[in-house]
């Protein structure tokens, strides 16, 4: 039985009065597609946050690639092995699809310019996207920019990539790209968190769903069990209105 990638033991999160994570244990394996659920509010991107050591919990312990996160003294041990893409795509304006991809390389991790640009190109090919290496994010679509965004956390080689949220700021019709990029990730048997909207995402790509509720996980299983037969009532009536839009 392999390690797992992430192991969640009780953890806690408070913002404030407001309790936004109880008591949360999740296990992810090495290679496995995890997607979390809920509605807003339901603490699945603080969940994500503190997987990605992005936010610290209050309680509980987290390992990460054996690298214990509630333990401030190694938490920065983590940079490097996660990759993070978020809804915004967070691109520099004056600098080109390769030039966001490398930045990090050549300053983080002391590559040399030819090395770096040797991974970004890599990178960005892994996106479909080596052909708009020298666009700058203005001449880009949004689907393509979040394709950029993937291609910089992809370049520094991460074991594990967390998504928040990575479609829900782009148009209908150009989400469809995005998701490809992943699914291929996962075919890649890239471990993957994601936190999604994209009902067709988790249904297809999935190897486990999570379904949180009021910082609670309510209900996890593969993803014919969560979509086709729920057992939890709040699931139930959370897939029922999602599902109808």
């Amino acid at each position: 039985m392999s390690k797992p990638a992430i192991a969640l033991s009780n953890v806690t999160k408070s913002f404030g009065s407001t309790q936004v994570l109880k008591d949360i244990s999740l296990q992810v394996t090495p290679g496995e597609v995890l997607v979390l659920i809920g509605a807003s509010g339901s603490g699945k991107s603080t969940v994500l946050r503190i997987m990605s050591g992005l936010e610290t919990a209050d309680g509980g312990e987290i390992w990460v690639n054996d690298v214990p996160l509630h333990d401030t003294r190694r938490s920065r041990e983590i940079c490097g092995h996660v990759g993070m893409v978020f809804q915004q795509f967070n691109l520099f304006p004056h600098k080109t699809a390769l030039g966001n991809v490398t930045l990090a390389l050549i300053k983080a991790q002391n590559l040399s310019s030819a090395e770096a640009n040797k991974r970004g190109m890599a990178a960005l090919e892994r996106v479909g996207l080596a052909e708009r290496a020298q666009h700058y994010p203005s001449q880009l679509s949004g689907g393509q920019q979040q394709r950029v965004a993937i291609a910089r956390a992809l370049a520094v080689e991460p074991k594990i990539m967390f998504f928040d949220e990575a479609t829900s700021a782009l148009d209908p019709e150009l989400v469809g790209e995005v998701t490809e990029v992943m699914r291929g990730l996962a075919r890649d048997g890239m471990t993957m968190v994601v936190v999604t909207h994209e009902m067709g995402f988790a249904r297809k790509t999935a190897d486990r769903v999570v379904f949180m509720d009021k910082g609670v996980i309510a209900e996890q299983g593969v993803p014919e069990q969560i979509f086709v037969n729920p057992q939890n009532p709040r699931t139930q009536q959370f897939l029922s209105r999602v599902l109808e839009h």
